[in-house]
């Protein structure tokens, strides 16, 4: 089966320009590609780049004046640092454990006492990555503050102490916002609406209500009185990714090509009937668990199994049934 390329755009090819580099932000303007596969990447680079975060916390002592569930939600949200995290296997699919092991996790111990009258303070430095992991960079939190103290997790008094540990594991924005690699990514094409695709409302003049991006500058305003043209289409694209420091803004794109492409494979292996590869992960895609099968052999206790493991949707009685047998409707019971 033969698929055509996108309205003849595959002549130039993609073609990005890079505006600004930093150490947490990429602008760059994208030519080539036709609007839906700008918007699929924006998407991508939103909820489908995998990387690390605390998943589980085993508390051994809190004595804190916060509650182990807000201090789990704390920590699950601190940046780890997710270089090279295609040498970590999704628990899901981890060949050598049912819900964590060096392979498919990080280890992070947390463990703090306050002995003095003043009051302390628990930042992300405090957190130990133990040994084995998968290389040398995942699993490390991310500390950007000019101190080196990273993110405040909580505070103790005089004797109260917390004492947990953590494990970090590979997952998506599309499972949980901890996962999530930027906190945002700017899109905008057509700064001067030539296309109408807007509908500006305003109550006397809106170019003054409406003030143009700086993205204006890179386009030719449109004249006075030029007609419209009805087949025109955005051709050029500006997106401005901000990472959270897990991950370089320039890896950020990269992984989210790499997982549109797998995607995009995916969808022609499925449209060619090609089977070769088995079954349809066999790219290696991201996945959500709202997209596996009740019953699946994924392990105990992944963060989305109920407390008694995967039961296929039975209850924790089994079968479907109630605690006392089949119910008066059934095909047996009572008379």
């Amino acid at each position: 089966m033969d698929y055509d390329a996108m309205d003849g755009l595959e002549d130039a090819g993609p073609r990005v320009t890079v505006r600004q580099a930093s150490r947490d932000r990429a602008d760059f303007t994208m030519e080539g590609v036709d609007l839906s596969f700008a918007n699929s990447l924006r998407r991508t680079l939103l909820a489908e780049v995998p990387t690390m975060a605390i998943d589980l916390v085993e508390v051994q002592a809190n004595t804190s004046s916060l509650a182990d569930e807000f201090i789990a939600h704390r920590l699950g949200l601190i940046p780890l640092n997710s270089k090279n995290v295609d040498d970590v296997s999704y628990t899901r699919d981890c060949e050598y454990c049912e819900q964590y092991c060096e392979h498919c996790s990080v280890t992070l111990d947390l463990h703090a006492r306050c002995t003095g009258d003043e009051i302390m303070k628990v930042y992300a430095r405090d957190l130990v990555v133990s040994e084995p992991r998968p290389n040398e960079w995942v699993g490390m939190p991310v500390i950007t503050d000019s101190l080196g103290l990273g993110s405040v997790i909580c505070k103790l008094r005089k004797d109260q102490e917390i004492r947990m540990k953590c494990i970090a594991k590979k997952g998506i924005a599309k499972e949980h916002a901890k996962w999530a690699p930027t906190s945002a990514v700017g899109f905008e094409y057509d700064p001067h609406n030539k296309l109408k695709h807007l509908d500006y409302w305003y109550e006397e003049d809106p170019a003054k209500e409406w003030p143009k991006s700086n993205n204006a500058a890179w386009e030719d305003a449109p004249q006075d009185g030029e007609p419209f043209d009805f087949s025109a289409n955005p051709g050029k694209f500006y997106f401005d990714v901000e990472s959270i420091g897990n991950l370089e803004p320039d890896a950020v794109v990269l992984q989210g090509i790499k997982v549109l492409q797998q995607k995009l494979a995916l969808v022609i292996q499925e449209l060619s009937g090609d089977d070769r590869n088995g079954d349809a992960d066999g790219f290696g895609a991201p996945r959500s668990p709202d997209g596996m099968q009740a019953g699946g052999d994924y392990g105990l206790n992944q963060g989305y199994t109920t407390p008694f493991g995967d039961t296929g949707g039975q209850t924790m009685y089994g079968g479907g049934t109630t605690p006392f047998g089949a119910t008066p409707y059934g095909q047996s019971g009572w008379q």
